[in-house]
């Protein structure tokens, strides 16, 4: 059965919890577009802070058994709203965990190939209409694993997880997309350079030439399953956090985007805020 709600909407997430009971939640309802979250930070904040939130804590409420929370790399030193917004909603999962008989358990990983918003799909349409492939940088790199490897090793984290971890996806070696791009050129019998050309966009707002999976303050360790690390949690005040939480989701409400920026900043230490926040819509 599939159900249409908003994890933002309070009344239709605790119908839907009490109705059904969920024994096992997985949540990956976010917005994922860098460039267009740093145009609309208040909106990030709303969805994947706030509505994680309330997501978690009906989970709590009516007795979930575990809780498996889909992350990114992108939350890993965040550059951008996107990632730190990811960030906090991992540090909050952790830190419920200790206070709920729910289990909260963390998956950070890449992109997903053949995904929506992938690069992969974009290259296949712009080699289909003869070129030129966009890249944003000669030297941007990205993790990649297939769409069945994710979900296989989402599904094993969340069995493994006793509640409070962050299970790091085993990506691989970062892909540098310039060569992505020759790589896909040349599969599809053209040579780069001569029948399509590859033409550098620059970088978006909010966007990195490189993305990391764990912190090096996380200290990774190996789990009984070779493509699954765990990175050490970080543990806060948890009163402290919550009044940080309602400060910032106030400032989502009041579109402040200063202020928002200020206890982004305040929660997650490591981030650091580009210049374009906000600046290309009232977010």
């Amino acid at each position: 059965m599939c159900l249409l709600g908003d994890v933002k909407n309070a009344g239709r997430v605790g119908w839907t919890f009490q109705q059904f009971r969920p024994e096992v939640v997985f949540h990956a309802a976010a917005y994922k577009h860098v460039p267009m979250l740093e145009a609309n930070p208040a909106e990030g904040v709303y969805n994947n802070v706030a509505g994680t939130r309330m997501i978690a804590e009906a989970a709590d409420r009516y007795g979930a058994e575990r809780f498996v929370l889909v992350s990114t790399d992108k939350a890993v030193n965040p550059a951008n709203v996107m990632g730190t917004t990811k960030r906090i909603a991992e540090i909050y999962c952790q830190n419920l965990a200790g206070r709920s008989r729910t289990k909260f358990i963390t998956t950070r990983f890449g992109n997903v190939l053949g995904s929506t918003g992938s690069v992969v799909p974009l290259f296949e349409e712009q080699i289909r209409r003869g070129g030129p492939l966009t890249v944003t940088h000669p030297e941007i790199t990205r993790f990649f694993m297939t769409i069945r490897e994710a979900v296989s090793l989402i599904l094993q984290a969340g069995a493994m997880g006793d509640g409070g971890e962050i299970f790091v996806l085993d990506m691989g070696k970062p892909v540098l997309i310039r060569e992505l791009a020759e790589q896909m050129i040349r599969l599809s019998g053209l040579e780069p350079g001569v029948d399509i050309q590859i033409t550098y966009c620059g970088l978006r707002p909010g966007e990195k030439l490189f993305e990391q999976v764990f912190h090096e303050k996380e200290g990774l360790r190996p789990t009984g399953h070779p493509k699954l690390l765990l990175a050490e949690s970080r543990q806060v005040d948890w009163e402290w956090l919550l009044h940080e939480l309602t400060d910032l989701e106030q400032a989502a409400q009041a579109r402040d985007v200063t202020r928002l920026v200020q206890h982004l900043s305040n929660i997650v230490p490591e981030y650091s805020p580009g210049t374009d926040i906000g600046k290309k819509s009232k977010n």
